[in-house]
């Protein structure tokens, strides 16, 4: 066969592998035309060519290779799972492919990268690449770069990161060779055009003169920003608006999306961090303070030199940054606090964030030292100051500059507000909260007033860019007081300010100053795109915070009604004349004449025309203040007439609800009403009037005046009615913007009253307060008498879990709803405000020198003082000011204290600081609260629990957000300390759920929360673990997942796999606060609320598939049901539903089961790798069921998951199992996605007593299993062993009802789960305590047996029966009975063999069980079970099926039809018993129902149905076929037209990747090898099925048998199969001798590497399967053509032995079989063709000629040769020589000379000469070892288990060598054992003889565990024989021909099992053999098939009709129905 012949025939894949070039390019161009071809990205088919692709690229054929990257490219661009091989590819192309010559090559090399980059692969092409710059040859690196270079240019700096690339460029330009500089230079260029001058500082250090022409060549590109031109696979939006943009004509289409890449590189991040403290000199800290200025200078001179690093390493700095701090705070050198300033600005722009700890110490001095007037100086501390403001934040720094706004000093004050000025520009809506204009805006108001020109200017400025920053609108509400000209100068000042988005300083002189720091530290790259362009509310609303998110839209929506109530603050007083006025002009006359009239009804008359008047107003005319002045008018709130004075207080409630009510207008009439607030009569309208003035001007300003003009009176009625209706108005208004410090002075006057009601009504007013501020209100009243302060606690007792309610009053109003949002602010902050009220005390000062000392000495006594005197000095004060002085570098240094009583003394101190310092102590987080989390690392468990408790009183304070700004938190979880991490993670994992929002610096902890993953420490991993879900919620899945691109390869799996499990149970972010929401809606209505839902739902990065937000249900619904179910299951199936309110029905009529993808195989991967509980318990405990509880949250709809699990009402329960059935076929996906769980939780009410919620659940499970039958969906093993047990339980209920539903359940348990394993369980179930348990299991067993036959029995039948008859003796009649049963229905199987199986029996018990055989006899004829087995067939064809996982979502044809009555072909079968185990059912897709044709002579039109389904069984999912002897179907060839192309079809399905396609393939092509009338139709195919089977062979070893998830039993199961089919095959010796010698090779290749399987054997049963190997390997070496075999052994052995990584054994093996098919030569010698056998040997001896031979570790290779080559010489004499004629060159071989040398030692007379050469040879080999051989021989006979086994060697031994010395080995036995080897010899030389008789049958009697060793003791030692005798007989009545080769040749070395006869692998053999085992497992494995019951021919009395006449009978029915419909 010629070489190319040879290779074009192969797969395409294969040739992409073949040695041959030529190949591999055909292979190639053949691939690409196939990948061209396929439409659909996600074919198996690209799944074939995956681990080949590499190979594509890395050809070592240039020709080829073009080829190959052409085909790598198509297949990238279009494969779905091109992605998985980007690493390994790209690799291939930068080593293989770059550096090559040809510029094609190359180009598609670079072509490749670009690809994967364009299918999301980006960073792992750029780490490629880059690995690829430091190739050592050039021209890869200059390919490297060019594609670099293209790859930026086309996708853009967002795609590619620069920071790596840049961080190697400079070392590109030092390069020797001047294309890998010109191509660098071009890259440099390239980077420029997008991060402009932020590639300058990387490039400092590279040669002057390429940077000058970098400089040239940069100076030459446009200023415009390039765009992105080629897009990722996800940026398809953005694509399709890049080519609209381009058809325009280029017009800038989206701006914002094209500029966005420009600002987001820093030139920081691309820098590398200096480490400087070590570079500091020694000296430093002696120079610092040293007395003469100059030493000091050299000391500062020195740091600034490294402070000009613009990156720093960061480290601790805090000694240093003390050290400077003191020269610029107490050094009078100006020269020197002007480098130290230096000193510190260069820190803060080297640190960044890092600096921020350092913050709060630094601004505090610098703000001082500006008292100084330099210019130098003043510059220096400005440029100090705005480096240090960027690095923490204005929150953190407003306590030190609001402390230096009231100083003396206008310089300070000027500085401090021109600092805040610039500060402000880096500000945000966000940033900067009305909470701190709130702060800043009134020490502003007061500098606006200030004598000196230069603070007032400053103020300006500031308040001037706060409006410019957060808008007029958010600061005019602070400058209600200031006069219009002021108001000019800021609004002037607004419109200079330009912010740093638009590259502008500012509009003063100081903001110019400010552009140095900036250009040496820029702002981080956030502040810019936060605060650059006008539209600063939008912005705002993207970027802020939660509480602000909605704020935009509300506030824009109340613009209209906010306008003029900013206004009217700044009302001025009216005379009384004006007054009159402008109300006469709105009053009628009458009313204006009577409002003072004498008479009561005048003035009442008056007051009603004054009511209507006000009423018809429009409030644009309504003169408010001239109104109500009217109404005060004589007589005023002096009126007398309740009457007159009810309608006075009406009116004023009215004019503050319609008009534009100021304040001024407001204290005009607030007197009168508190006047008469405690009026029986008017009260009531008095406090409407004052709520109607809250509502106009803000309760805050009305309750501060009206509780103090009520204290100034005297009436405790009033005061008491005041305080009640403030407490009242708290809950309608809230207590936003309450300044409690105005009246809780008041409120102490009242709770000291006599009268008791004053008393009561503020005890009232204190519960309603401490609603809204807790337990710090309580504070303010500790002073107070005991017996006063218990009934206050009484009363927030009262209130003690309560929670405010909604405020609904004041909110329409600006003022008011400013202060709302306020709160919310503050509320976030922590309760901001609240705490301030508190009076606070400065420590500062007592934090002395002395103290700070002592807590730094050395003796640690003295340390303990200090901490003493710090807690005596806060305990005194209670509560404190932020200003602390030293104190917190002081007890950070005893926080690592070596001694742990120390640390725990500071930890309590830390935690009275933040009890006393409120939510001031936000400042104080980076210096003091980041080492308390440093603490949690200690291994003292006391010590972290102490540490952790501090950490959460410090969060109570904090809130948690300044906790993850920053690196720091970051840098804690780095330290590879697990205390630590695990106790961060667990505070993060319970925190962090609780928050809205966090900080973009949370994901700078995601590498080390994966390491965390990985950690050596368990418990880190499990806490880790918990926090994953808790980070996800917060950053998002897809963020989460593109983090794992930077791990190990190793880590990446498994840690996405948890990103996958955490991404099911992610937790929803808590929804924002409802008053908000409310707000909102009541400001604007619809519009506003539309507006603000979509900014509150923008945030959230949580994927909403795994929201499980209740009120949602529709949006579940939307992601489970399939089309038209929602219809069906809400409408159609409502009425059975728990009836309840509407609501209810509506949230329970979405899905009950969420589908979560891949839910089922995560829980078992759980389980199975134990991270949770494993389901198996005596009794469920509550562990077990917290955690179902915890698994079904995930995929159970809410309410029924709480219906379930109903604590105490159990109808609850039975409602939601009859809801689960009613949506059992609406929701069936949803069914079997959460099978597991519902059939878990019915274990759990299986342990209940309750019956009714017993019986619902067994009817439930009649419903589920017959439609999980239907669907073919089979019971995985989690499913099962956590099911089925706990079902067996039950069986022994007391009540009739329960069993007989139980037993119902088993049987059709057996159509969804194989009954074999059902068997396992139930054998489990006979061992329980429950007697009716026993008998029950029993039964079933019978059952089982009676329907399934003997294969069901597992493990063996012998061991089965053994445990079952055991139960004969049981004391419980029943179970006696139920086991008798059992045994009998064994018997009617097997026959009189089941007295072997059951073991030994008393007598009592035999004499009961042979009585009971007898009475079962009568009763049930012999031919009786035969149609109970044919129905059984049929039920077994539907009930075990392999279990496959994708069962459920593949369509199955019904099975509903195979459920009738048996056909008329099943009857004829039924009849002709013995031909029943040859030919079971056909399936029913092949069958025709004769019966209904016959009798329906209409409906001819449907004949052509005869024919249907020609392909259909090829292509479904078929039934766990079990290949037995039958015959095809009798209409075959009518069905498959084209045989050959259906045979190569199936052939094809062979080699499947899907294991059971592959199964079925096989089964099919084993019916038509067992028929010898079909088995031609397999000629011509041989070699083609063979190839399929070692390449499933190889798919096997290769794949499956490395895949943990798959079942090895399924593997056994194909092996099982393939030895099968291959035993069939080469049974047949015309279709065995078709296999070519190249297949042959590969076949014995793949059959002995099975054999060296080591994994083989811990499969069950792997022994046996290996022995059958071993029997398959004699058979083919026995059946194929010889010169075939022959020669492909040769060439196996010249390869095994050329593989130096090749096994050893199987070299061995391979000769084995050699020395094998030398003893066959003498027969078969005629047949071999010499010619090629010895050109194989000279192809060998070339290879290895005699020394190479000699040299090799075994002389085995070598003797195996000489004795073929003796043997082959030996048998054809000298003609042998004529046979070299196929050797090219004879002269260079050394064959013909080594033949020439045996014949001259040898002396050959003839062509048959004497054989003595070789027995001589074999004799000598032999007895060298005789010795030993036969020890082992004698051992095994000794043996029990090997004893047949030893007897047949020893048989064999005695054949061969028959002049044998036994004598020696027997002379120390017994007698008895001498006459059982001699016996034993005897038994096997009777079989021996009739070997040439017997022909294989499938009549045998199955021997399962028959025990060999025993068989002589019990008398029964000749039954093989007489069984033989008797087997004959009757193959000769039926004329059966005897088979020459039926019995099992054994190899020399006697490695397999005792013989038997040649049968199929998957029938019985007719003695015990070495593969009984396996025979058995195989036939119950293959279910469909199990009605193989060979038994029952050997109890069948007659044999009616050959396989013949029953062919001829079906073919005449046939003809008959023809001739009807003709």
């Amino acid at each position: 066969m010629g070489d190319d012949s040879e290779w074009m025939k192969l797969p395409i894949d294969q040739k992409c592998e073949h040695k041959v070039w030529k190949a591999r390019l055909n292979g190639y161009e053949e691939a690409l035309k196939l990948f061209q071809r396929i439409e659909d990205e996600k074919s198996p088919e690209w799944g074939k060519y995956l681990g080949l692709l590499k190979k594509f690229v890395t050809e070592s054929n240039a020709v080829a290779q073009l080829k190959g990257l052409e085909a790598a490219l198509v297949y990238v661009e279009s494969a779905h799972v091109a992605g998985k091989t980007s690493g390994e590819v790209v690799s291939g192309v930068v080593n293989k492919v770059f550096n090559q010559p040809k510029a094609r090559a190359k180009e598609l090399g670079s072509d490749i990268c670009l690809m994967y980059i364009e299918i999301e692969k980006a960073e792992v092409v750029q780490e490629e690449l880059i690995k690829g710059l430091d190739n050592k040859n050039p021209k890869i690196v200059v390919t490297c770069i060019e594609t670099l270079r293209k790859a930026l240019s086309e996708f853009g700096s967002k795609i590619i990161t620069l920071k790596p690339v840049v961080k190697i460029l400079p070392k590109q330009f030092e390069s020797r060779e001047k294309a890998v500089r010109d191509e660098a230079k071009q890259l440099a260029i390239e980077i420029y055009k997008w991060i402009r001058d932020a590639l300058r500082p990387p490039l400092q250090g590279i040669n002057s003169v390429q940077l000058k022409e970098l400089e040239e060549e940069w100076v030459k590109l446009p200023t415009t920003p390039p765009k992105q031109s080629r897009f990722l696979r996800s940026q398809q939006a953005l694509k399709a608006k890049f080519e609209q943009q381009q058809a325009a004509g280029g017009d800038e289409v989206d701006g914002d999306n094209d500029d966005e890449p420009a600002p987001q590189v820093d030139p920081y991040e691309l820098l590398e961090p200096v480490e400087i403290l070590s570079k500091l000199p020694k000296d430093f800290y002696d120079k610092i303070e040293a007395k003469k200025w100059q030493e000091r200078k050299e000391a500062l001179e020195a740091v600034e030199t490294l402070a000009k690093n613009p990156k720093l390493e960061n480290g601790d700095y805090g000694d240093l940054v003390r050290a400077l701090r003191k020269v610029v705070g107490k050094d009078a050198n100006v020269m020197l606090v002007t480098l130290a300033a230096k000193c510190l600005a260069g820190l803060a722009a080297g640190l960044r964030k890092k600096f921020g700890t350092y913050a709060g110490h630094v601004v505090p001095t610098i703000l001082e030292k500006f008292k100084e007037k330099k210019p130098q100086v003043v510059q220096a501390l400005q440029e100090a100051i705005d480096a240090v403001f960027l690095t923490t934040t204005l929150q953190n720094i407003s306590e030190d500059v609001l402390a230096v706004m009231d100083n003396k000093n206008p310089s300070i004050k000027q500085q401090a507000s021109l600092f805040l000025a610039r500060s402000f520009r880096h500000c945000t809506q966000a940033t900067l909260p009305k909470s701190m204009l709130k702060a800043f805006c009134p020490a502003f108001l007061k500098q606006v007033n200030d004598s000196a020109p230069e603070v007032r200017d400053a103020a300006y400025e500031a308040l001037g860019t706060a409006m410019k920053v957060v808008g007029e609108k958010a600061v005019n509400p602070f400058l209600a007081d200031l006069d219009k000209l002021k108001l000019d100068k800021i609004k002037e000042s607004a419109d200079k300010v330009e912010l740093p988005g638009k590259k502008g300083g500012g509009g003063s002189g100081g903001a110019e100053k400010k552009e140095k720091p900036v250009a040496k530290a820029p702002p981080p790259t956030e502040a810019p795109a936060k605060s650059s362009g006008p539209p600063k509310k939008a912005l705002a609303a993207k970027s802020g915070g939660p509480p602000k998110k909605g704020k935009p839209a509300s506030a824009t929506s109340a613009k209209g009604k906010k306008g003029p109530e900013i206004k009217e603050f700044i009302e001025t007083e009216l005379s009384i004349e004006v007054c009159e006025e402008k109300s006469a002009t709105v009053l009628p006359a009458s009313c204006m004449q009577l409002l003072d009239s004498a008479n009561w009804k005048d003035r009442l008359s008056s007051m009603e025309e004054f009511q209507k008047a006000v009423e018809q107003m429009d409030k644009s005319e309504m003169p408010c203040q001239a109104l109500v002045r009217m109404l005060a008018k004589k007589p005023g709130w002096k009126e007398t007439n309740f009457q007159v004075m009810q309608m006075k207080l009406h009116i004023v409630g009215l004019i503050a609800q319609k008009g534009s009510f100021s304040k001024t207008s407001a204290l005009v009439v607030l007197d009168g009403l508190v006047d008469k607030v405690g009026d029986v009569k008017c009260g009531a309208k008095a406090k409407e009037g004052l709520t109607a003035t809250a509502e106009a001007c803000s309760l805050p300003w009305t309750a501060e005046q009206v509780v103090s003009m009520v204290f100034a009176q005297k009436n405790p009625k009033n005061q008491a009615e005041t305080l009640n209706w403030l407490a009242n108005a708290m809950k309608e208004f809230g207590f936003a913007g309450i300044n409690v410090k105005a009246f809780i002075n008041n409120v102490k006057t009242a709770l000291g009253a006599t009268n008791p009601a004053v008393r009561t009504a503020a005890i009232t007013l204190l519960g309603v307060m401490y609603l809204y501020m807790g337990a710090p209100l309580r504070m303010f009243f500790e002073d107070e008498k005991p017996a006063l302060l218990k009934q206050i606690d009484d009363e927030f007792e009262k209130m003690q879990g309560q929670s405010p309610p909604a405020a609904f009053r004041g909110v329409k109003k600006g003022g008011a709803e400013e202060d709302g949002e306020e709160a919310e602010e503050q509320e976030e902050d922590g309760g901001g405000d609240i705490m301030d009220l508190l009076p606070r005390t400065d420590i500062s000062d007592r934090i002395s020198q002395d103290m700070v000392d002592k807590m730094g000495d050395k003796n640690w006594k003295t340390r303990r003082e200090g901490l003493e005197e710090v807690a005596a000095v806060i305990s005194e004060a209670k509560f404190i000011q932020a200003s602390i002085g030293e104190l917190p570098m002081a007890l950070k240094g005893r926080l690592t204290d070596s001694n742990k009583i120390l640390v725990l003394q500071t930890l309590t101190i830390l935690q009275q600081i933040a009890i006393a310092m409120g939510p001031a102590l936000k400042q104080h987080i980076k210096s003091l609260g980041m080492p308390i989390i440093t603490v949690l690392g200690d291994s003292k468990t006391n010590v972290r629990a102490a540490a952790m408790t501090t950490l959460q009183a410090w969060v109570e304070q904090t809130g948690m957000k300044d906790w993850l700004e920053g690196e720091d938190l970051s840098e804690e979880l780095k330290r590879e300390n697990p205390f630590l991490r695990q106790e961060v993670l667990g505070w993060l994992a319970e925190k962090l759920p609780t928050m809205r929002t966090v900080p973009s610096d949370l994901s700078l902890c995601l590498p080390y929360l994966y390491a965390c993953l990985e950690d050596r420490n368990g418990d880190v991993r499990k806490k880790a673990q918990d926090a994953l879900p808790t980070f996800m919620m917060h950053l998002g899945y897809e963020k989460m997942l593109k983090a794992t691109a930077k791990l190990k390869p190793a880590s990446k799996e498994p840690v996405s796999a948890l990103l996958e499990k955490a991404r099911a149970v992610m937790p929803a972010k808590p929804a924002p606060p409802p008053g908000k929401a409310g707000g909102a809606k009541s400001v604007s209505g619809g519009a506003s609320a539309a507006k603000s839902a979509p900014s509150k739902a923008k945030p959230k990065p949580v994927i909403d598939d795994y929201e499980d937000d209740e009120p949602e249900p529709e949006a579940k619904t939307k992601k489970v049901v399939k089309p038209g179910a929602p219809k069906k299951g809400v409408l159609g199936k409502k009425a059975p539903a728990p009836k309840a309110n509407a609501k209810d029905e509506e949230d329970r009529s979405g899905v009950i089961f969420i589908l979560v993808p891949n839910g089922k195989e995560q829980r078992i991967k759980e389980e199975k790798g134990l991270k949770v509980l494993k389901w198996n318990f005596q009794t469920p405990r509550d562990e077990y069921v917290d955690q179902l509880k915890t698994q079904m949250s995930t995929c159970f709809a809410k309410w029924l998951q709480d219906e379930l699990f109903h604590a105490t009402d159990f109808q609850r329960q039975v409602k939601a199992i009859g809801i689960m059935g009613d949506r059992l076929e609406d929701e069936l996906e949803g069914t079997i996605s959460c099978l597991d769980l519902i059939l878990k939780w019915f274990t759990l009410r299986f342990f209940e007593t309750n019956s009714t919620v017993l019986m619902k659940v067994l009817e439930y499970l009649k419903l589920l299993f017959p439609m999980l039958s239907r669907e073919n969906y089979h019971l995985n093993e989690y499913e099962a062993s956590s099911f089925i047990p706990y079902l067996i339980l039950k069986v022994g209920e007391s009540k009739d009802v329960v069993r007989k539903d139980v037993r119902a359940i088993l049987t059709m348990l057996c159509k969804v789960y194989p009954a074999s394993k059902v068997f396992v369980f139930l054998m489990d179930g006979t061992k329980s305590k429950n007697s009716k348990q026993r008998a029950e299991c029993l039964e079933e067993l019978g059952c089982l047996i009676e329907n399934y036959g003997m294969n069901v029995c597992q493990p063996t039948p012998a061991k089965s029966l053994k445990e079952i008859a055991v139960h004969i003796g049981d004391r419980d009649n029943s179970v006696r009975n139920a086991a008798l049963n059992t045994v009998v229905a064994v018997y009617n199987v097997c026959g009189d063999q089941v007295y072997k199986l059951i073991g030994n029996l008393s007598e009592k018990e035999m004499s009961m069980l042979e009585e009971r055989v007898k009475r079962s006899a009568k009763k049930t004829p012999a031919a009786a079970p035969a149609p109970i087995r044919q129905a059984a067939e049929r039920e077994r064809s539907q009930r075990e099926h392999p279990s496959n996982p994708n069962a459920t979502f593949m369509r199955k044809p019904s099975q509903q039809p195979q459920e009738e009555v048996p056909n008329k072909l099943k009857q004829a079968r039924t009849q002709n018993t013995e031909r029943e185990h040859s030919h079971p059912s056909i399936p029913k897709e092949f069958q025709l129902d004769l019966d209904m044709i016959e009798n329906d002579h209409t409906r001819v039109s449907e004949l052509p149905d005869l024919v249907q389904h020609r392909l259909d069984e090829l292509l479904e999912p078929i039934m766990m076929p079990e290949p037995k002897i039958r015959s095809v179907s009798p209409h075959f060839d009518d069905l498959h037209n084209s045989t050959a192309s259906t045979i190569n079809f199936v052939i094809s399905q062979v080699a499947s990747g899907d294991m059971n396609t592959s199964i079925q393939a096989l089964a099919q092509i084993d019916e038509v090898l067992r028929q010898e009338d079909k088995a031609e139709a397999m000629s011509g195919h041989i070699d083609q099925f063979l190839i399929a089977t070692f390449m499933q062979l190889r798919l096997i070893y290769n794949t499956h048998m490395a895949d943990d998830r798959l079942d090895k039993k399924d593997i056994f199961k194909l092996y099982s199969c393939i030895i099968g089919n291959m035993l069939s095959l080469f049974n047949m010796e015309s279709l065995a001798r078709e296999a070519s010698m190249g297949v042959l090779k590969d076949l014995m290749h793949g059959l002995i590497t099975l054999m060296l399987d080591a994994r083989v054997e811990d499969i069950e049963d792997g022994q046996q399967l290996i022995r059958s190997v071993n029997l398959l390997v004699v058979k083919v070496l026995e059946k194929s053509d010889q010169t075939n075999i022959l020669s492909a052994l040769l060439v196996l052995l010249q390869d095994s032995l050329t593989t130096s990584s090749g096994s050893p054994m199987f070299s061995e093996l391979v000769m084995k079989c050699l020395w094998r098919m030398i003893r066959f030569l003498p027969e078969t010698i005629n047949s071999i063709n010499l010619d090629r056998i010895l050109l194989d040997v000279h192809n060998f001896m070339k290879v290895f000629p005699k020394e190479k031979l000699k040299q090799l570790k075994s002389d085995v290779p070598h003797r195996t040769m000489k004795t073929l080559l003796h043997t082959l010489c030996k048998l054809t004499g000298s003609k042998i020589l004529d046979h070299l004629s196929m050797i090219e060159n004879r002269n260079d071989s050394e064959l013909e000379a080594h033949l020439r040398r045996i014949f001259k030692h040898s002396n050959f007379p003839g062509i048959k000469s004497d054989r003595g050469t070789e027995k001589g040879q074999d004799d000598r080999m032999s007895k060298a070892k005789v010795s030993d051989i036969l020890s082992e021989i004698f051992k095994k006979i000794g043996s029990k288990e090997n004893t047949k086994e030893g007897l047949t060697e020893l048989y064999e031994y005695k054949q061969k060598y028959s002049d044998a010395d036994l004598e020696p080995f027997l002379r120390n036995t017994s007698q008895f054992f001498q006459s059982y080897v001699e016996r034993g010899l005897r038994v096997i030389e009777s079989e021996r003889e009739g070997k040439g008789r017997i022909q294989p049958s499938s009549t045998g009697i199955p021997q399962h565990g028959l025990d060999s060793g025993s068989a002589p003791l019990n008398g029964e030692e000749m039954k093989p024989a007489v069984y033989y005798e008797r087997l004959k007989i009757l193959r000769q009545r039926q004329g059966l021909e005897n088979n020459r080769q039926a019995q099992l040749l054994q190899q020399e070395e006697g490695d397999s099992g005792p013989t038997r006869p040649i049968t199929s692998l998957l029938s019985k053999p007719s003695v015990a053999s070495s593969t009984d085992m396996l025979q058995s497992k195989l036939s119950q494995l293959k279910e469909s098939r199990e009605s193989h019951l060979q038994q029952e021919q050997s109890h069948s009395p007659t044999r009616s009709s050959s396989p013949s006449a029953n062919l001829d009978d079906l073919k005449k029915r046939l003809e008959r129905i023809k001739s009807k419909r003709q």
